[in-house]
């Protein structure tokens, strides 16, 4: 069995359009939850989320691709293209086939199908445009991110709702760990700021009218942020061969089956999945220093995502453990949520700061553990875990430790 290294990151998000921007934001706690401007709000009850401002597709695609890729892929190839130029990986002859590409994404091209129907049954159009399909389909930021790079190996798209990029980087580490692979281009993207999607998540009566408030008593939901993030994933001795830099190693992955509700989690489910990571892994509940947890700010999960940690590490070390939700800051991405929180999770360990959960006000007796409120908190942090909890009760942790050679 291989160890994986994780020797390149690459985000592209409302909290900063590049890894280093992002962790600015994150590690300061700075909220960037605000209006929403690419869309129109006058019937939206819910008028805010996270956006990625000042971005032009026209001035990082030729017209011939941008024709071919809704938003979400964009998204996905400007967080790629940072991650693989942070690797230094290149993908000529064997390498290209030795390199799998495993992408998470919860909903797809909502943009391009929100321009269909409006053709359709706003302007009565008897037709779309002819790549809708191709600009739809979840695998296509799997497939540009592929074609881009000349990588040609295993390639698919993983769609578990708000776990797809923590399943999709589980597979890919597993992938490298046995040998199937050297190497991976892995995590996820969303562009769920779409109309039709704001309306479809207005309808499940989950979402925050102010901001998002995790663990807090006066939370009141969740907000959609979009935002991609890509790692590259090698065994250590490929890494270690080429010099290659070294953020962090993933050591475990774990996933479940609430087999329960469509929308209601369980503490159960999610509590076994943190259990099989760190089985995977080799470790100990007490070994855990710090949680990245899925705290979304709904009244349901917070409450059930508190009580999983104390089954999965045992009420005292629970106790002991720092987590924070770094949702607070750049809101929710669904299927590309936990590949932006392994980002962070990562950068956590490699610079020993433990970013706050923002918005932070009051504690509620049903959600006592140490949620690193509003400012971030220096420390050593050895090993840590992050959590994706979605709806269909699927659930997807990772196991992450310091690289210590």
């Amino acid at each position: 069995m291989n160890r994986v290294v994780i020797t390149g990151l690459g985000v592209f998000s409302g909290a900063g359009k590049s890894t280093q921007e992002f962790w600015q934001t994150v590690s300061n706690g700075r909220c960037v939850i605000g209006p929403l401007e690419t869309i129109p709000t006058d019937d939206l009850q819910i008028k805010i989320g996270v956006e990625i401002k000042d971005f032009d597709p026209k001035e990082h695609f030729p017209k011939k691709q941008l024709g071919l890729l809704d938003r979400f892929s964009q998204l996905g190839l400007m967080a790629a293209r940072e991650a693989i130029a942070d690797s230094g990986l290149t993908f000529e002859g064997e390498d290209g086939d030795n390199t799998a590409t495993i992408i998470g994404c919860g909903v797809g091209g909502q943009e391009t199908i929100d321009q269909a129907y409006y053709h359709i049954y706003k302007e009565g159009r008897r037709g779309v445009h002819p790549f809708t399909i191709p600009r739809l389909m979840l695998n296509a930021a799997c497939s540009h991110i592929t074609m881009e790079n000349g990588i040609t190996g295993p390639a698919y798209a993983i769609a578990s709702a708000c776990s797809s990029a923590n399943h999709a980087i589980g597979q890919a580490f597993h992938m490298v760990r046995s040998g199937l692979v050297e190497r991976a281009i892995t995590g996820g993207t969303e562009a769920c700021i779409a109309l039709g999607t704001m309306r479809g998540w207005e309808a499940i009566r989950v979402m925050t009218r102010d901001t998002c408030r995790p663990f807090s008593k006066n939370r009141t939901g969740m907000t959609l942020g979009e935002g991609a993030s890509i790692v590259t994933l090698e065994t250590l001795e490929h890494a270690k061969a080429r010099g290659a830099k070294i953020y962090a190693e993933i050591v475990g992955f774990g996933m479940t089956s609430d087999a329960m509700d469509i929308t209601m989690p369980s503490f159960e489910g999610a509590s076994k999945a943190m259990r099989f990571a760190l089985k995977d892994g080799g470790l100990d509940p007490t070994d855990i220093d710090y949680i990245n947890a899925h705290g979304t700010g709904t009244a349901a999960n917070d409450v059930t995502e508190t009580k999983s940690i104390k089954l999965a590490l045992g009420d005292d070390h629970a106790r002991k453990v720092s987590v924070s939700a770094s949702k607070s800051m750049f809101g929710h991405a669904l299927g590309a949520a936990g590949a932006m929180e392994l980002a962070v999770t990562t950068l956590a360990i490699k610079n020993g700061v433990a970013p706050p959960t923002a918005n932070y006000e009051d504690p509620d007796p049903d959600c006592d553990l140490d949620y690193i409120p509003n400012e971030a908190r220096d420390m050593k942090i050895n090993v840590a875990i992050s959590n994706s909890f979605a709806f269909g009760g699927l659930n997807a942790v990772l196991a992450i430790k310091k690289f210590n050679g």
